[in-house]
């Protein structure tokens, strides 16, 4: 009898040996549906969860974790077999740590006017029933392991114990507590760390916190300058093992408020018509709380939807494992992606100062991968299309006058290992959208 082979994509089947997490977050409306999907998601081994400033404040956001715990529990205690869906909750035992509350440098700035207060759309108010006391019953955590340390010992300590480049360390937030981390201890997170993947930046689409600048890097440039463009030429991290989601990237992926309301909530709209938890998971309403209001603060920018920028991090991370050793000592080496994920360098420094510019990437665009065609000179390069009667409106043509540009040298080639690694790519919106569905909410969508 002739048997039967069915073949199975890569996403349908989790790694025999999980990948060790360690989420860098300050959990706001999207951090908060990013730590769900990273809860229920089988290829990872969430080790700890560490908060940091950014969306609202530390403790704010330290209470909103809890919230996540206290639905998912709820959802447990309804539906026994939920405790495969969230297995990271049912299985593990993750370290909960504060990480920083301050930027580097310069003052405190939060996204309190997207977020709320309590970074999650003022469901402290609407919603009483989710609220959780300021003093912690740990014992009601059994999934959490709750310490006084600091976030950057924490996370060295994680470090130390996992196997050599084996570990994904998340940024959803400002890259502060990661510059502490790379200050303290840059001989073992050079020598340890597997893949850094961050959420931040705006190299060529318009910021989200001003005209230029993405939020995570507004909240602290110099935390980005040192890591990814120092002084020094030498950037603190290993930028062979190191992944930069931009919103170029993220802002396609989006959570229709529509799609939400026929396929997770039917009972779904507004605060004109606040959730109430009958007749729904626990982790619907949940999420339905918070996103009423935050349907209504992205209707004043005119989208019926919410950008889902740091639950893409999550699922590259969930696509994209460290890779081997041998292929990432190769310091010109950008990180190999599969599953549809692809990336280029990008070479760009930070404003720090600047009264408008504050966070805004300041890209090189005379060379390099993300480069403008032709490259450096375009003046001169549109005045010989000229000459030649060569009139085009491709892209290969520059749109400067061609007056007489002279440069102190004529640019060098970019070497491979100069700039960034930046994702340009995904397996795109829907399948985000179907992985969503599926994992956080446990319904299937076409």
């Amino acid at each position: 009898m002739k048997q039967e082979v069915l073949s199975q994509t890569p996403q349908a089947v989790a790694p025999k040996k999980k990948i060790p997490v360690i989420i860098d977050t300050d959990p706001g409306v999207d951090d908060v549906i990013a730590i769900l999907l990273a809860l229920a998601s089988p290829e990872l081994d969430v080790r700890a969860i560490i908060i940091t400033f950014g969306n609202t404040d530390v403790d704010a956001a330290y209470l909103n974790v809890l919230k996540i715990y206290n639905a998912v529990y709820k959802l447990f205690d309804s539906d026994f077999t939920s405790r495969a869906q969230f297995c990271n909750v049912a299985e593990g035992k993750i370290i909960l740590a504060r990480g920083s509350d301050v930027p580097l440098e310069g003052d405190l700035h939060s996204a309190q006017y997207f977020h709320g207060r309590d970074g999650l759309a003022g469901i402290t108010e609407r919603h009483p029933d989710l609220n959780v006391p300021y003093k912690i019953e740990e014992s009601k955590y059994p999934g959490l392991t709750f310490t006084g340390r600091a976030g950057v010992d924490v996370a060295y300590d994680i470090l130390k114990g996992e196997a050599p480049r084996s570990l994904t360390y998340l940024v959803l937030g400002p890259m502060t507590t990661l510059a502490h981390l790379c200050r303290n201890h840059a001989d073992t997170v050079n020598e340890r760390i597997g893949r850094v993947i961050c959420m931040g930046g705006a190299l060529d689409v318009p910021g989200n916190t001003g005209p230029v600048a993405e939020f995570n890097f507004f909240a602290d440039p110099y935390a980005v300058r040192e890591l990814l463009v120092p002084e020094s030429g030498t950037p603190a991290l290993p930028l062979n093992r190191f992944l930069l989601v931009p919103l170029d990237t993220t802002t396609p992926h989006e959570l229709p408020f529509p799609y939400y309301a026929s396929t997770i909530d039917p009972s779904f709209h507004s605060t004109k018509t606040p959730s109430v938890p009958e007749g729904k998971s626990p982790v619907v309403h949940f999420t339905s709380a918070f996103l009423e209001k935050t349907r209504e603060v992205m209707l004043t920018f005119g989208k019926d939807a919410m950008e889902l920028h740091d639950i893409v991090v999550v699922w590259c991370a969930i696509d994209n494992p460290p890779e081997k050793d041998e292929i990432t000592n190769n310091v010109a080496h950008i990180p190999t992606l599969i599953n549809g994920w692809g990336a280029v360098h990008r070479k760009f420094d930070v404003e720090r100062i600047g009264e408008l510019t504050r966070g805004m990437l300041v890209v090189d665009r005379r060379e390099g991968e993300g480069a403008y065609d032709p490259g450096a000179n375009r003046a001169k390069v549109q005045a010989e299309l000229e000459k030649h009667n060569f009139n085009t409106s491709a892209v290969f043509e520059s749109n400067a006058l061609p007056a007489q540009v002279e440069l102190e040298a004529e640019p060098s080639a970019t070497k491979e290992s100069d700039g960034v690694p930046v994702v340009t790519t995904t397996p795109g919106p829907a399948a985000l959208l179907k992985l969503l569905a599926r994992r956080v909410w446990g319904i299937e969508s076409d």
